[in-house]
């Protein structure tokens, strides 16, 4: 009788647990997203919090693309990052290229730390997201529930999508990177320019490293002294850092005139005549800034070099094009 009555409390309990499984809510199987780091990069960090999947980056995608982001609808990040010409458009705004090894953003480093924090920075502050259309947009709160579980999208989740498909945003297969893998060989300019870029006597190489072709750091470099332009003073509030930015990549940089801070450059050639002469002096002026002394043919191979850094692929690749 005992053996009958244990039998029939086990059979109990597994109809009802059966029957709360079934209550319970399927979660979606996110599809994981395979990153392949290139091999001349540091390896990527990519945060336990917001793993790389397939639909993460495919609803980043759709987010950077759309103008719900804007709080008037006006803008989207596609409409100043455009992927032609190496998700910039003008002076004012950076290449959104190699981000994710970046953290530092923003010509005076306002915000550091993550591609997440840069995010928030742009959904919050710059594009002051209304997110009661996003939770009212049926498409995006049903992506938002499959990617991130949620049922109410917060400034958070925004950030974590967007920053998903920037960390995608790699251009590592220029004409140069070909060469270093011994795919490609360059040509007796783009030679002179690279001996020269890594000498004394051009000293680009310091603040333009590789493999970023940038330091992620901030210079003073003698282009603008008016106090309009206090760079990363104006964040730190440290006079020592009057007139520093951040150093661009040289990465597709033949696509992203004009240079300098203040667009003051509207070609290369513009931008090594600069330097060429010498800019101003000034106290907080880095010490490697001087005249260069270049000669016309040494210009002409700087140039040469610099846009054997053009990533065609990264320009034409359909996976960083707008999905709709």
């Amino acid at each position: 009788m005992k053996t009958i009555k244990n039998y029939l409390t086990a059979t109990l309990s597994l109809i009802i647990l059966l029957s709360c499984s079934e209550d319970e809510p399927k979660k979606t199987k996110l599809t994981p997203y395979e990153f392949k780091n290139p091999t001349n990069f540091p390896v990527l960090q990519i945060p336990a919090d917001n793993p790389f999947t397939v639909e993460g980056i495919e609803l980043g995608k759709m987010l950077y693309y759309d103008k719900i982001l804007d709080k008037d609808s006006s803008r989207a990040c596609a409409n100043c990052h455009f992927q032609n010409l190496s998700f910039s458009s003008d002076a004012t705004v950076l290449p959104h290229v190699n981000l994710a090894w970046n953290d530092a953003f923003l010509w005076n480093g306002k915000v550091q730390g993550t591609v997440e924090e840069i995010m928030l920075f742009e959904v919050d502050e710059f594009f002051q997201t209304k997110l009661e259309r996003l939770n009212n947009h049926e498409t995006y709160k049903k992506d938002f529930k499959t990617v991130f579980g949620v049922d109410q999208i917060t400034s958070n989740e925004v950030a974590k999508a967007l920053s998903q498909f920037i960390r995608t945003l790699v251009s590592s297969n220029s004409k140069y990177d070909k060469f270093l893998e011994g795919k490609a060989t360059l040509t007796e300019a783009e030679t002179r320019g690279r001996d020269l870029f890594y000498s004394e006597k051009g000293d680009c190489f310091h603040c333009h490293s590789e493999p970023l072709f940038s330091d992620n750091d901030f210079h003073n470099t003698g282009i603008d002294f008016t106090f309009s332009h206090e760079g990363l003073a104006e964040i730190t509030g440290n006079s020592n850092d009057f007139g520093k930015f951040k150093t661009p990549t040289l990465r597709n940089i033949e696509l992203t005139a004009p240079y300098f801070h203040d667009g003051s450059a509207a070609t290369l050639e513009a931008v090594l005549d600069k330097y060429n002469a010498g800019l101003s002096l000034y106290p907080t002026v880095d010490p490697l800034i001087r005249p260069l002394g270049l000669s016309t043919q040494d210009k002409q191979d700087l140039i040469a070099f610099m846009k054997s850094l053009t990533d065609s692929t990264f320009l034409t690749n359909p996976a960083f094009a707008s999905p709709f």
